[in-house]
C-alpha cells in the first residue's frame, strides 16, 4: 500500500513575531540572505530626543538581537521615494571598528531580492574569539621598551676588528628619552645587511649584579662584572691520553670485528662559489676558512665529529682580553654518533661517556716551516679545538655558560697546583640531570710538549652541582643571571633554582627549588627568561631583584608566559607544531618563538601591547633554533632545511617603504644520499619576506607561477637529518667588538662561525650622522622641526 505525502501546513512567520504586517496573514517567503537597515546616526537609546511613545515600536523593530551597538554600521541605498531599494548595496561607514571587521563574502554579493512588503531583518552579532583586532599584514607595531635605562652606554667609534682593541665612546642610551627611542628604532630599520650596524650597537642587557658606579656606569666591567671569584676547579679532574679519550669522542655507527666502534667518518663537503666548488674532506677537529675560496670570506667551518645539539660562547672580562689576544671561546656539545636518537624522558644510566668540546677563535699562528703564508693576509683568524671535556653523564641536550664572566684573572697570575677556571657551564644531559661544571682553563692544563694539532683531553667525572628529579628528566634551561637558573622538565613543569650558595659553598646536596610550577602538558623544549627587573608596588623597577617572567614552549604546541609569583602560566599562542626554541630580545621587547607553518613570531610583553605578535620570517623547513643578541636586533634562525638566516627585528613599521623586509640566508647545506657528500652554498641574495596566504602546494598553475615570481619556494618538505641547523648563537659575552660573531651547528657535525656586519640603506646614515641621531650634539632639531620644514625625507635619506 502506497503511503501518501504528509500535507504541507502553514508555518508561523518570523516577521509576525518581529511586528511586521504581512498581506493575507500568511508567511511570505523573505530574502535568503539577511539584509541590514540604515542605522546611520541612530544610537539605539530609547531616551534619545525625538523618540517618543509613537516611535518606540519602530525603534524596537529596528534593533538587532542584543548587540546593535557593537555591530558594524552599514548604509543602504534608498530610492528617491525613501523606501529601501530592492537590491540593497552595502556602503561601509568610516568607523574604526570596520578597519578590522569585514562582512562575509556571501553577504557582500547581495544577489537575493526581498519582497516589496517585507522589510529585511538585521544580521545577528558574531562573537569574536580574540580580544585584540588583527593588524594588517602590511603594518607592524613598533616595539615599546619594557625597561628604560637612563644611564650612559658605550658605542663603537670605528668599525670593529677581530683581535684588536675596540675604540669606544660614551653615548646616550636608546631608552633615555622617548625621542631617542623613536630615532634609533627608525635608524635600525634602515639596515639592509645580514649583520648589525656597528655605529649604533649598544648593550641592552640588565643584570642585578651590575655595579652601581657613579663615575663610569656605562663601562662593560660595571654592567657585566666578574662573578664567582672564590670558586675553583674540583680536585677530581685528570688528564687523559688520546687512546683513553676515544670512548668519550663521537664515533661511527659501524663496529669493528673486535666489537669497537669505528672513528667518525670523514665529512666530504663541496665549498666555494657555485659551479666552481672544491671538495674538502673534514676529519674530526679539522677547520677551514672560507677566505680560501672567497675574497671577502670571513667565515670558518670546522667538524666536531657528530651531530651538535649545544653551542654557546664563553663570556670574558674586558680587562683580561688583551692578555689572550682577544681570543673567543666556544663550547660545542656533539652527539655520540649520527644514529644516536634519544627518547624524551628516558634516562641513561651513569657512567655514560660523552664529551663537550672547547673551541677557540684565535689569531692565526704562522707556520715557521712555510716560506709564505698567504692565508694570514686574507684571514688573520683560525679556529682550533683546544680542550675536550670527557664527561660521564651522557650527551648534552643543551648547554649554556653563565651569562657573566666567571673566569680567573689571566694577567699577572701563574697557575699553582690547581688550574684557573675558564667559566661555569650548565647543561641538561641524557642522564636526566641539570649539571653545572667548573671548566678549567685550557692554558693551564696543557702539557709543555703537547701536540698543537690535537686538543687537551680532561676528564671531569663529577660536576660541581647536579640536580635530578624522580620520574622526570631535565630537558631545557636558561640563566636569569649568575645566581638564578630555570629548567624545563619532560613532564611539563618548570623548576627555578638559586644556585649561588650551592656553587660557592659546594653545598648542592640539600638544594631545593625556589619555585616549581606545572605549566605545560608535555615536555618543555624551549625556555627563556624575560630579563627585565620586577617593579615594586609604586610601579618603579627594582634592578637589584631577579626577573620573574619566563617564556616557555613545548611539545604540546603551547607558548606560555609564566610569572613565577603566580601558580600557573598564561597562554599566548597555540600551534600544532612543536616549539623547539625560544629567545628573548630587548629590542623586540618580548620573547620570540615558533608559530604554525614554520614561522618565527615575536610577542611583546609591554603592558600597552601585551600579547601582540608579528611574524618575522617563514623558513622553508621546521625551525630548530632561534637566537637574539643583547647588542643588536638581528635575529638568527636555523631550520631543518639546512639554511641559516638572519632578519631585522626593528623593520620599518609599514611594508612598501624605501627599505623592504629582508631575510638574509647565510648558507645552505645540502646532502646527496647517493654519494654521501655535502654541499655548502653561500652568498645568496637577500629575499623580501612574503605573506604566504596562498597554499602553493594545492593551488593552480597560475597561482604557482605567481608564487614563484614572488619568491616563494615550493620545497618538498623532506630533508635529510644531517643538514639540519640545530643551534645558532650570537656572541653576547665579549663586548661590542665580538657582537657580530654568529656560531651555528648542523646535524652533520659541521659547525660554522660567521663575522657579520650590516650596511645602511644606500650607504647613507639617517639623521645626517650618529652623534645627531643620539643627540650627542646640542641644538639638534627634533623630527617635528624637520617635518614642518619639509626636510624629513632628506634627513632620513628617503627618495
Amino acid at each position: 500500500m502506497s503511503h501518501g505525502l504528509r500535507p504541507r501546513r502553514s508555518r508561523p512567520s518570523y516577521t509576525a513575531f518581529a511586528g511586521y504586517d504581512v498581506e493575507g496573514g500568511e508567511g511570505v517567503a523573505g530574502p535568503s540572505k539577511a539584509q541590514l537597515l540604515d542605522e546611520e546616526g541612530d544610537s539605539g537609546s530609547e531616551f534619545e530626543p525625538g523618540k517618543g511613545p509613537e516611535n518606540l515600536n519602530n525603534s524596537k523593530e529596528r534593533s538587532s538581537d542584543s548587540g546593535g551597538g557593537d555591530d558594524m554600521d552599514m548604509d543602504v541605498q534608498e530610492d528617491q521615494d525613501g523606501s529601501p531599494s530592492s537590491s540593497a548595496v552595502f556602503v561601509p561607514s568610516k568607523t574604526r571598528k570596520e578597519q578590522f571587521r569585514r562582512l562575509p563574502s556571501k553577504m557582500q554579493q547581495g544577489t537575493s531580492t526581498p519582497s516589496a512588503n517585507v522589510p529585511p531583518l538585521t544580521t545577528p552579532r558574531t562573537t569574536k574569539m580574540y580580544a585584540l583586532p588583527q593588524p594588517s599584514a602590511h603594518h607592524r607595531h613598533r616595539a615599546i621598551p619594557v625597561f628604560l635605562r637612563k644611564e650612559m652606554v658605550e658605542r663603537l667609534d670605528k668599525p670593529p676588528s677581530l683581535f684588536e682593541e675596540p675604540q669606544i665612546t660614551r653615548t646616550n642610551s636608546m631608552t633615555a628619552e622617548q625621542s631617542l627611542t623613536d630615532r634609533i628604532s627608525k635608524a635600525w630599520g634602515y639596515n639592509v645587511g645580514a649583520g648589525p650596524l656597528w655605529e649604533i650597537m649598544e648593550d641592552r642587557s640588565c643584570y642585578k649584579e651590575a655595579i652601581n658606579s657613579s663615575t663610569s656606569p656605562e663601562n662593560e666591567s660595571s654592567r657585566r662584572p666578574r662573578v664567582y671569584q672564590n670558586m675553583s676547579v674540583l680536585p677530581g679532574w685528570e688528564m687523559l691520553s688520546y687512546q683513553d679519550a676515544l670512548r668519550y669522542l663521537p664515533t661511527d655507527a659501524v663496529m669493528t670485528e673486535d666489537g669497537q666502534f669505528k672513528p667518525p667518518p670523514q665529512v666530504n663537503c663541496f665549498m666555494g662559489p657555485y659551479g666552481q666548488q672544491t671538495r674538502i674532506s673534514f676529519n674530526m677537529f679539522d677547520s677551514v676558512a672560507t677566505s680560501r675560496y672567497f675574497e671577502d670570506g670571513k667565515s670558518h667551518v670546522f667538524n666536531a665529529g657528530g651531530p651538535v645539539w649545544g653551542v654557546d660562547w664563553c663570556p670574558t672580562c674586558p680587562e683580561d682580553r688583551p692578555a689572550r689576544n682577544f681570543k673567543h671561546y666556544l663550547a660545542i656539545a656533539p652527539a655520540p654518533s649520527r644514529s644516536h636518537a634519544p627518547n624524551i624522558g628516558a634516562k641513561v644510566s651513569r657512567p655514560f661517556p660523552a664529551c663537550v668540546q672547547i673551541w677557540a677563535l684565535r689569531p692565526r699562528i704562522r707556520d715557521e716551516n712555510a716560506m709564505e703564508d698567504d692565508n694570514t693576509q686574507h684571514d688573520p683568524a683560525e679556529v682550533r679545538c683546544e680542550m675536550v671535556l670527557c664527561l660521564e653523564g651522557g650527551p648534552a641536550q643543551e648547554i649554556k655558560w653563565c651569562p657573566l664572566p666567571a673566569h680567573d684573572r689571566w694577567e699577572g697570575m701563574t697557575p699553582s697546583g690547581t688550574p684557573r677556571k675558564l667559566g661555569i657551564l650548565a647543561g641538561t644531559f641524557e642522564d636526566g640531570s641539570l649539571s653545572i661544571y667548573t671548566i678549567p682553563d685550557p692554558e693551564d692544563v696543557k702539557p709543555p710538549n703537547h701536540d698543537s694539532a690535537l686538543p687537551v683531553f680532561v676528564n671531569l667525572s663529577e660536576p660541581t652541582l647536579r640536580i635530578e628529579f624522580e620520574g622526570t628528566s631535565c630537558w631545557s634551561l636558561d640563566w636569569a643571571n649568575s645566581e638564578v637558573i630555570a629548567v624545563g622538565l619532560t613532564n611539563g613543569c618548570i623548576a627555578v633554582y638559586d644556585v649561588k650558595n650551592a656553587l660557592a659553598n659546594d653545598d648542592g646536596q640539600k638544594i631545593l627549588p625556589t619555585h616549581f610550577l606545572s605549566v605545560h602538558q608535555s615536555a618543555i623544549r624551549a625556555l627563556a627568561w624575560i630579563r627585565v627587573p620586577p617593579t615594586n608596588s609604586a610601579g618603579v623597577p627594582v634592578p637589584t631583584e631577579d626577573p620573574t617572567i619566563i617564556a616557555s614552549g613545548g611539545y604540546d604546541g603551547v607558548g606560555c608566559l609564566t610569572d613565577i609569583r603566580e601558580p600557573h602560566g598564561n597562554v599566548v599562542n597555540r600551534t600544532r607544531d612543536v616549539i623547539n626554541s625560544a629567545t628573548y630580545s630587548a629590542f623586540a621587547a618580548g620573547p620570540i618563538m615558533i608559530d604554525h607553518d614554520n614561522s618565527v613570531k615575536s610577542y611583546t610583553v609591554s603592558p600597552s601591547m601585551l600579547g601582540r605578535g608579528h611574524i618575522l620570517m617563514e623558513p622553508d623547513g621546521p625551525v630548530w633554533s632561534v637566537n637574539a643578541s643583547d647588542y643588536h636586533p638581528q635575529l638568527a634562525v636555523g631550520s631543518a632545511d639546512g639554511s641559516c638566516a638572519t632578519t631585522n627585528l626593528l623593520k620599518s613599521t609599514r611594508r612598501g617603504g624605501s627599505v623592504p623586509f629582508l631575510v638574509h640566508k647565510l648558507y645552505q647545506l645540502d646532502y646527496s644520499r647517493k654519494t654521501g657528500e655535502f654541499r655548502m652554498l653561500e652568498h645568496f641574495l637577500p629575499q623580501e619576506t612574503q605573506e604566504r596566504s596562498v597554499n602553493v602546494k594545492g593551488s593552480t598553475q597560475a597561482q604557482k607561477a605567481e608564487a614563484a615570481v614572488a619568491g616563494l619556494s615550493a620545497s618538498t618538505g623532506v630533508w635529510s637529518q644531517e643538514i639540519g641547523v640545530h643551534r645558532v648563537a650570537w656572541n653576547c659575552g665579549n663586548g661590542l667588538s665580538g657582537a657580530p660573531l654568529l656560531a651555528s651547528a648542523t646535524g652533520s657535525g659541521l659547525c660554522r662561525i660567521d663575522w657579520l656586519l650590516g650596511r645602511w640603506n644606500k650607504d647613507k646614515v639617517p639623521y645626517v650622522s650618529v652623534p645627531n641621531m643620539r643627540q650627542e650634539v646640542e641644538g639638534v632639531p627634533d623630527e617635528e622641526w624637520w617635518r614642518n620644514n619639509c626636510l624629513y625625507d632628506k634627513v632620513m635619506n628617503i627618495d
